[in-house]
């Protein structure tokens, strides 16, 4: 439970420090990508042929910004959602935000590393993958534990607009971890192919809301 000595009227105020805290930590992490892309220094030859040739060096980490990019994006809107739900908050509560945003914090050095060895010539490493894949297996099942703490009614920290609600919510916050799981394995046969299966999250999240929304109407209609 949350400290007996702050006041009544204060709760909201800590509660809304607790929220402006994690923005912080999102914005700074999500700042932090970009740093890893340096801009390209010429030595010998001072042509733009020579300029776009060492920016093409650069397609792997760019790409790897973006993919990190959206995906601390896609869990700010997630925590954004969750809060906007939350009308009182518990030490434990604290402890298991703090958890989530370690894992988000780590994330500019795990890309930086899945970045640095993505060029055609280092795509048989595993080790990249597997720590890049384990970051954001941790940040999905955090956020995971997270979701499923808040939503729970006997905990009373939040009204959902509906069990459904929360349902999908806690469905679809395990989609993008398993599908980065998957791409350890994967790697082990063909690191060139393993880069490729964050492709699969759009496909698979729209797949499985279709089932979900197909196999809500049966029910409803049986």
């Amino acid at each position: 439970m949350s400290n007996p000595l702050h006041h009544e009227s204060k709760k909201e105020f800590q509660l809304e420090r607790l929220i402006l805290f994690s923005d912080a930590v999102f914005a700074i992490a999500i700042t932090l990508l970009v740093i890893e892309i340096r801009v390209p220094e010429l030595h010998d030859e001072y042509s733009d042929r020579a300029l776009l040739k060492e920016l093409g060096h650069l397609v792997p980490k760019f790409l790897g910004f973006v993919i990190s990019f959206f995906i601390i994006g896609r869990y700010w809107v997630v925590h954004h959602t969750i809060f906007g739900f939350v009308t009182r908050y518990d030490a434990k509560l604290i402890r298991l935000n703090l958890f989530f945003l370690f894992s988000i914090v780590l994330m500019p050095f795990t890309n930086g590393l899945y970045g640095e060895y993505s060029a055609p010539h280092t795509m048989h490493l595993i080790t990249p993958v597997a720590f890049y894949a384990g970051n954001v297996c941790l940040t999905g099942l955090t956020n995971y534990w997270l979701y499923s703490y808040v939503s729970d009614p006997k905990h009373k920290l939040a009204e959902f607009p509906s069990q459904d609600y929360v349902t999908q919510g806690k469905l679809r916050s395990l989609i993008v971890p398993s599908i980065f799981l998957l791409s350890i394995p994967v790697a082990m046969f063909n690191g060139y192919v393993a880069r490729y299966v964050p492709i699969l999250i759009p496909f698979v999240m729209g797949f499985v809301a279709r089932r979900y929304r197909s196999k809500k109407a049966n029910i409803q209609t049986a």
